[in-house]
C-alpha cells in the first residue's frame, strides 16, 4: 500500500462528497415542489421530513460502524470475512428498519410535540407512513455504500445517488400532481415518490454489485450467514458509540434552532440562513473525514500503523487548509451571502454577524469531523461519544441559553449567544478528540 497522500485523499473524498450533496438535494427539491401546493402541504412536508430525517439517521447512524470495518478486513486481504460483516449488517438492519416502521407508523408522541392544526396533521401521518414503505430500501442502500466506501470505491455510491435525485422529480411530479393517471396525493406524494426512488435505487445498486468483478471476490451470493452474536456485538460495541454521538450533535444543533425560534421570526429566520450554510460546509470536511477513515481502516488491517497515522494527520491538513478559504469567503462575504438568501433587509442584517460566526464554527467543525472519522478507522468511538454528549449539549446548548436568552453572564445576547457557546463547544470538543486521536494513533505506530 502507498503512502498517504493529498491526492489519494481527494480520490476518495470527490465522490462521497458529491453524492452527499445529492442527498440533500432531494429535500430541496421535495420544498419546492411543495410550495407550488399550498400552505398547509407545505408546512407538512417541512415537518413530516424532519420527523423522518430524525428517526431513520438516529438508527442508520449505527451502521456508520460498516465503512471502517470494512475497511479493517479489506485491508488485511480477508475478502470472505468482508461478506460474512455485510451478512451480519442485514441482521442489524432487519431490526434497526422495524424499529423505524413502528415510528414512523405510530408517530403520536413525536407529532404531539407539534401541537399540529388538524389538516396539517392529517398530511404529516400520511406522509409518514408513506415513507415507512421505504425504510427496508434505505437500510439496504446504506449498506451498499458502507460496502463500497470501505473498499475504497466511492464512485458508485455517487453514481446512485446522482441517479436518485434525476429520477425525484418526475416521481414527485407523478405522484404530488397526479400525472400519468396516478392520483393527486399532495405534500404525502413526496414521501411514495421517495419510497420508490429508493426501492429502484437499492435493486439496481445490489443487482449490479452482485455481478461486479470488483466485488465478487467478497462472495456475497454465498449461503447467507446466520446470525453470529459475537459478531454482532462486535460491530455494535463500534455502531451504537457512533450513532450515539450522531444523535448528541443533531440534537444540539435542532434544539439550538427551536430555543432561537422563541426570539421571533426575524431572528429565526437569520439563524436557518446560518444553519444552512453551516450544513452546506460540513459536507467537505464529512467527505474528507469519510475517506481518512477507509485509508486508516485499510492500513491497520494491513498492518502498516504508521501508514494510517501518517493519513490521519494528511487528512486533518487538507482538511484545515479548505476550511480556511471557506470561512474566509464566509467572513468576508456575509452580506452578500445574506442578499442571496433573502431580500427581506431586517432579516439580512440579523443574519450577516451570524454568517461571521458561522465561518469561526466551521474551523472546528472541520477539525472535528476529520479527526472523529480517523478514530473510527481506528475503531474508536466510546470517547468521542462522551465528549460530544457532554460538550455538545453542556457548554454548547447550555451555555447557549445563558448566553442568549438570560441576563446571566450580561445582556442576553439572542441568537449570537448561541453561536458563540456552540463555537466554544465544538472547538473544545474538536482540539480534545484530536489530542486523543494523536494519542491513539501514537500508541499504535
Amino acid at each position: 500500500m502507498k503512502r498517504s497522500s493529498t491526492s489519494q485523499l481527494i480520490h476518495l473524498a470527490w465522490p462521497v462528497l458529491i453524492a452527499q450533496l445529492a442527498f440533500m438535494a432531494n429535500a430541496v427539491i421535495d420544498t419546492a415542489m411543495a410550495g407550488r401546493l399550498s400552505a398547509i402541504d407545505l408546512a407538512s412536508v417541512g415537518i413530516a421530513a424532519a420527523i423522518t430525517a430524525t428517526v431513520l439517521m438516529s438508527l442508520i447512524s449505527v451502521l456508520l460502524a460498516l465503512p471502517p470495518v470494512i475497511a479493517h478486513l479489506y485491508g488485511a486481504d480477508r475478502p470472505a470475512d468482508v461478506g460474512r460483516e455485510i451478512h451480519q449488517s442485514v441482521w442489524i438492519s432487519l431490526v434497526l428498519a422495524l424499529v423505524a416502521i413502528l415510528l414512523l407508523r405510530f408517530p403520536g408522541p413525536l407529532i404531539a410535540i407539534s401541537h399540529l392544526q388538524p389538516g396539517v396533521e392529517i398530511k404529516v401521518r400520511a406522509y409518514l407512513a408513506a415513507s415507512a414503505w421505504g425504510v427496508p430500501a434505505v437500510f439496504a442502500l446504506r449498506i451498499f455504500f458502507g460496502l463500497s466506501t470501505g473498499i475504497g470505491r466511492p464512485g458508485p455510491v455517487m453514481f446512485f445517488n446522482l441517479l436518485s435525485l434525476a429520477i425525484k422529480i418526475p416521481l414527485n411530479a407523478v405522484f404530488m400532481y397526479g400525472l400519468l393517471g396516478a392520483p393527486k396525493m399532495g405534500g404525502p406524494g413526496c414521501a411514495v415518490a421517495t419510497a420508490v426512488d429508493a426501492w429502484l435505487m437499492a435493486f439496481l445498486a445490489w443487482g449490479w454489485c452482485l455481478q461486479n468483478r470488483n466485488y465478487l471476490q467478497f462472495q456475497l451470493r454465498r449461503r447467507f450467514a446466520a446470525p453470529d452474536i459475537k459478531a454482532i456485538a462486535e460491530f455494535l460495541k463500534l455502531g451504537i458509540p457512533i450513532g450515539l454521538t450522531f444523535i448528541a450533535d443533531v440534537t444540539a444543533f435542532t434544539f439550538m434552532a427551536l430555543f432561537i425560534a422563541r426570539l421571533g421570526p426575524v431572528v429565526s429566520g437569520a439563524h436557518q440562513i446560518a444553519a444552512n450554510l453551516a450544513a452546506l460546509a460540513f459536507m467537505v470536511p464529512l467527505a474528507l473525514g469519510n475517506a481518512t477513515s477507509v485509508l486508516v481502516g485499510q492500513g491497520i488491517g494491513a498492518g502498516q500503523r504508521e501508514y494510517a497515522r501518517h493519513t490521519c494527520w494528511a487528512g486533518i491538513r487538507l482538511g484545515m487548509g479548505i476550511a480556511v478559504v471557506i470561512s474566509l469567503i464566509f467572513w468576508f462575504g456575509a452580506p452578500y451571502i445574506a442578499a442571496l438568501y433573502t431580500t427581506d433587509i431586517d432579516v439580512q442584517k440579523a443574519a450577516i454577524p451570524l454568517i461571521m460566526l458561522v465561518a469561526l464554527y466551521h474551523l472546528g467543525d472541520a477539525l472535528q469531523a476529520v479527526a472523529v472519522n480517523a478514530l473510527r478507522g481506528y475503531k474508536k468511538s466510546v470517547v468521542p461519544m462522551l465528549l460530544y454528549a457532554i460538550l455538545l449539549w453542556g457548554l454548547g446548548l447550555g451555555g447557549g441559553v445563558l448566553l442568549g436568552l438570560t441576563d446571566t453572564l450580561g445582556a442576553a445576547r439572542g441568537a449570537q449567544g448561541f453561536w458563540i457557546a456552540a463555537i466554544a463547544s465544538l472547538w473544545l470538543v474538536a482540539g480534545l478528540v484530536a489530542l486523543y486521536l494523536n494519542a491513539v494513533s501514537r500508541a499504535s505506530s
